[in-house]
């Protein structure tokens, strides 16, 4: 068996959403010139249009930062952004760009890129959460935890939105925790030590699945979907979905690679029942005025006027309906 070898943390890779450009700025611009680790940044932004965030991040500090090219080998000191529309990943010391499923519906996704982190780079890999609603990062920060990497949140006392780095913490309690000032000393000093990497990287059936399925979009067959059977389906595709555990987290994931951590998926369940309740409105409304118009044209034709009264009676019933609706909707839709 081959003995583990001693090496120093060379990834580090740095996950955020909303408010994240200003997180992402301090942390970058504490990197020193001579960081012996390639940096990896990811940003929810939006599938269309141009991002400036690469240019932004070059100027705040030492290190070059650009955006990421697929197929390009990562070198220590330099920062890869990610791209809007694609994955950010790596794999075997390569940059992997990808627009596989979505991620807590987005992509790049925050947890795409530390679950491939996990796979690839395993204890050499330093992770932090940054500022960000809801709760993608979580599961990708217990998978870089359980490979034996370093686990870094930012304070959510720290950030401009507290949500995803709350998460983080949740699962990943023991990470180091600090602001976005001091975290580029705190990588500095975790980059420049050592640590022993195993001679067989670490990796799970369930992460070799995921992440292959986040490189390349592949299909999985039920009898290799990762996890175990949820009785969900997934909002974006209607898919049976399984529950996957990492450590304290959980995440689920169906067939087609759409993955939802448990706050995501819970806010995705509630547009579905907001839309739901809206199109019974809309419906009933509807229905209301078919009642209306057989009422006038009963009255209009002097036909029984059983018939007139029923159906204004319908039409009326039907106005209340809505009317609950619409009074009590904030009590359907709960905060996550």
């Amino acid at each position: 068996m081959a003995a583990d070898a001693t090496h120093h943390r060379d990834l580090v890779v740095l996950g955020a959403s909303a408010g994240g450009v200003e997180a992402l700025r301090d942390v970058i611009s504490g990197l020193p010139a001579d960081l012996p680790a390639a940096v990896l940044a990811v940003l929810h932004m939006p599938a269309r249009g141009d991002t400036v965030l690469a240019a932004i991040l070059d100027r705040c500090g030492p290190l070059p930062a650009r955006p990421a090219r697929h197929g390009e080998a990562l070198l220590p000191g330099q920062v890869y952004v990610a791209v809007p529309d694609h994955h950010l990943l790596v794999r075997d010391g390569c940059v992997q760009l990808s627009r596989a499923a979505k991620q807590n519906r987005a992509r790049p996704a925050v947890d795409a890129l530390f679950r491939s982190a996990a796979r690839w780079s395993g204890a050499r890999t330093v992770a932090a959460v940054l500022s960000g609603s809801l709760d993608d990062g979580a599961a990708g920060l217990a998978a870089v935890d359980a490979a034996g990497g370093v686990c870094m949140v930012q304070d959510p006392a720290d950030a401009l939105f507290p949500g995803m780095p709350r998460a983080a913490l949740a699962v990943v309690p023991d990470a180091l925790v600090c602001g976005a000032g001091a975290m580029g000393q705190r990588i500095r000093e975790r980059a420049a030590g050592h640590v022993a990497v195993p001679a067989t990287p670490f990796s799970t059936q369930d992460l070799i699945v995921e992440t292959d399925m986040a490189e390349d979009g592949s299909h999985t067959d039920a009898g290799e979907r990762p996890g175990r059977p949820a009785a969900l389906s997934c909002p974006d595709c209607t898919g049976g979905m399984n529950v996957v555990q990492t450590g304290a987290a959980v995440h689920f994931t169906c067939h087609t690679g759409h993955m939802w951590s448990p706050q995501s998926l819970l806010a995705a369940q509630q547009e579905r029942v907001e839309q739901a309740l809206w199109t019974a409105v809309s419906i009933m409304e509807e229905q209301a005025s078919v009642h209306g118009d057989l009422a006038r044209r009963a009255a209009s034709t002097g036909s029984d006027g059983l018939t007139e009264k029923h159906q204004r009676a319908a039409a009326e019933e039907i106005r209340m309906a809505v009317g609950v609706i619409r009074k009590h909707f904030p009590e359907y839709v709960l905060p996550v």
